[in-house]
């Protein structure tokens, strides 16, 4: 399938071109509307559909706005009715199309010329009045508050709320990827006239702002966001994207004294915490228990051994544990333990523990094992 792509190197045209040749699509054109319109005319020549991304929403005159979303629309239809091609025709709208002002009512007009096309040609067309869009490759400072937030924070420059309480509808770029590459198997969601993309998210201004606030400062608290909730992993991935590319690693605290060190990597509230230990040859590192706290170690360099012995036992467990085959130890409770580097080099353990670290109520108990 030979697929045009108009508005190729926007924000939406980027990532869904990416994601059609990620799904094996190769005879992709890709057309802006700075190239020269003889590429026009010979890409609708040849193409079986059209992804119609390109349009203009901040323009230096307001004509540009009638012109850019209805004109080229106009151009590109002709052209396709020139070659006699009635492919089918996805539409980026806008919701703004429902409303009263000048960007709203080219968007529309634009939409009025795909209906007709599709009235007078018999061609399929899928027109998605798109609500406010994020993800990574939107341009900051352009017409994303998500974009312009997330690269300001993640530079510690200063964002702008005027109302924290506004209620803004969005859609992430790979559910509109998703759905926009569903139409070329005829698989639209469709809600009466129009096509949508789902899901949407409603979050207030504020939030946003705050969400992403937490994500730069995750890296001092050493936190990780609740996942579970798809905006806010939608979200982080997005913050992540806007990184600066001299900003991408940071230094975690290491506990360093002449057995080794311990260093706390990530925290979570509702799925504990993990660090990473490192003993010296020879040394011991434990012995205590725990009363509900409880451990996972898994062993990734060096040569070990694991100890148990339950309270009111005489009886030791040992579990030799090498970076030469990765196994996870369970430590339960009620059992004092030890982790001994019985190697020539360093004992690197990855830990995890159920919960973090609270210093007024440690559950930890020293007895040798």
């Amino acid at each position: 399938m030979k697929i045009l792509v108009t508005g190729a190197k926007g924000f939406v045209g980027k990532n869904l071109i990416a994601e059609l040749r990620n799904q094996g699509y190769e005879n992709i054109y890709e057309y802006g509307r700075t190239d020269n319109e003889l590429l026009l005319d010979a890409y609708t020549k040849d193409c079986d559909f059209v992804f119609h991304l390109a349009g203009v929403n901040r323009p230096i005159n307001d004509d540009e706005f009638m012109e850019g979303n209805k004109g080229f629309t106009t151009i590109l239809i002709d052209y396709l009715k020139k070659h006699n091609n009635y492919a089918p025709i996805v539409l980026s709208s806008s919701i703004q199309a429902r409303e009263n002002n000048l960007y709203g009512q080219s968007k529309k007009a634009g939409e009025n010329e795909v209906f007709s096309y599709a009235e007078e040609t018999g061609a399929n067309v899928y027109v998605y009045r798109l609500p406010n869009l994020f993800g990574k490759w939107s341009r900051p400072h352009y017409n994303s508050v998500i974009a312009t937030f997330c690269h300001n924070i993640a530079r510690g420059e200063t964002i702008q709320v005027n109302d924290p309480n506004v209620d803004l509808e969005l859609a992430y770029i790979d559910d509109v990827v998703n759905e926009f590459i569903s139409t070329l198997n005829g698989q639209a969601t469709k809600e009466d006239t129009y096509c949508v993309v789902k899901p949407t998210h409603r979050v207030k201004l504020g939030e946003i702002a705050e969400l992403i606030q937490s994500f730069k400062e995750s890296r001092t608290n050493l936190s990780i966001p609740n996942l579970n909730d798809p905006f806010t992993k939608k979200l982080y991935s997005t913050y992540l994207s806007y990184l600066s590319e001299d900003d991408f690693a940071y230094e975690l605290k290491m506990n360093v004294d002449d057995r080794g060190s311990f260093t706390e990597f990530l925290k979570t509230k509702d799925r504990g915490q993990v660090s990473v230990n490192i003993s010296k040859p020879g040394i011991t590192k434990g012995n205590h228990w725990h009363h509900t706290k409880n451990e996972k170690f898994l062993v990734v360099s060096g040569e070990g051994v694991i100890r148990f012995r339950k309270l009111d036992s005489d009886d030791i467990i040992e579990y030799k544990v090498s970076g030469d085959k990765l196994e996870v130890v369970d430590i339960p409770v009620g059992y004092t333990h030890s982790i001994v580097n019985i190697g020539e080099k360093d004992l690197v353990t990855v830990m995890w523990v159920n919960e973090i670290f609270n210093p007024n109520n440690p559950d930890t108990y020293y007895l040798e094992v």
